[in-house]
């Protein structure tokens, strides 16, 4: 039968697929508009499975927050010039609506969840997949609830968002300076009690590490001071070579040089006060909390460098951030 460029319109309007995929599809279903749209939702498939491994670096996110309930999704995609476009936009404001609705359990509930036309939010992804050529995918879906949440999605590119909720309302200037403070300094933690045990670790395991090269890069250091021998010049062994060539260190002050580092440093490791160690390291994971834990963390909105625990009590002394979210397509 013949297809017509009414026909075709008709079914662009109904998938927002374009002119040539619906041509075909129409062409191939015979003039059935039913089965014109399964074949361009099947192609959405046929896409998404040939774009799987795909980077999805780019996309939009989206916040939602309705009677102390928040939202955060994201809907991802590979290049920025898809991200921008409207129908892309539409679809993650519509999975954000979606989500704030059904304020689904997690992101596979998420996918499950009914659009308005009767598609799964999963559904709807792959045909937008089919529509642009690109691969798609729900990158992100955070859920909070708290006696008072605040959102922000960043202005300029809306791939970075954030979630805070409170114990309380609280005014309007705080909220959105504590929920901005989130998204640009991406606390680990509300505070150093809420850091999770795997992070402390990982951190005091870092901080000892650290601690103990130092403590063996002094001895020998000094032990190569005294020998008429510059630190820096002997600090690896491709320095080592390089200033030998420049006639910086003499061939013998080489050699004694490696001695050096390889005698020193492995009695000194050997001997390292353990107590000395353990307490420096744990200043060094003060200072990791100070500086990675909301709370302790210096208020990016204020003038005299106070803490966004203090900035907060400032605006209300009973105030506090219970639980936060945030997302950004840029980490």
């Amino acid at each position: 039968m013949q297809i017509t460029a009414q026909d075709v319109m008709k079914l662009r309007k109904m998938t927002s697929a374009g002119m040539m995929d619906c041509k075909k599809a129409l062409t191939e279903a015979e003039g059935d508009f039913n089965r014109a749209i399964e074949i361009i939702r099947e192609k959405g498939k046929l896409v998404a499975a040939k774009r799987a491994d795909r980077e999805t670096t780019e996309g939009a996110v989206k916040a939602r927050v309705k009677d102390g309930k928040g939202i955060l999704v994201c809907l991802g995609c590979e290049t920025d010039f898809v991200s921008r476009n409207e129908a892309f936009q539409s679809l993650a404001e519509a999975v954000a609506d979606v989500a704030i609705a059904n304020l689904p359990a997690d992101l596979e509930a998420l996918k499950e969840c009914r659009m308005a036309d009767g598609q799964t939010v999963a559904e709807a992804i792959e045909a937008q997949t089919g529509k642009t050529g690109e691969k798609h995918v729900l990158a992100y879906y955070a859920f909070v609830e708290a006696p008072f949440v605040k959102e922000y999605i960043h202005k300029v590119n809306g791939k970075l968002g954030a979630l805070v909720g409170f114990n309380k309302e609280v005014p309007e200037a705080i909220a959105k300076g504590v929920v901005m403070q989130v998204a640009s300094m991406n606390p680990v933690a509300i505070s150093a009690a809420d850091c999770p045990q795997s992070v402390i670790d990982n951190e005091l395991a870092i901080a000892v590490e650290k601690t103990k090269e130092e403590l063996v890069k002094k001895a020998v250091d000094a032990a190569l001071g005294k020998a008429g021998i510059n630190p820096a010049h002997v600090d690896s062994e491709a320095h080592i070579e390089s200033n030998t060539a420049k006639g910086w260190l003499t061939p013998e002050q080489a050699d004694k040089a490696r001695e050096i580092i390889k005698t020193v440093g492995e009695e000194k490791a050997a001997n390292l006060p353990e107590q000395m160690v353990q307490n420096i390291a744990k200043g060094r994971l003060q200072k990791f909390f100070k500086e990675n834990t909301l709370e302790e963390q210096e208020y990016q909105m204020s003038d005299n460098k106070e803490t966004v625990k203090a900035a907060l009590a400032a605006a209300d002394k009973e105030a506090k951030v219970v639980v936060f979210k945030r997302f950004s397509l840029n980490d």
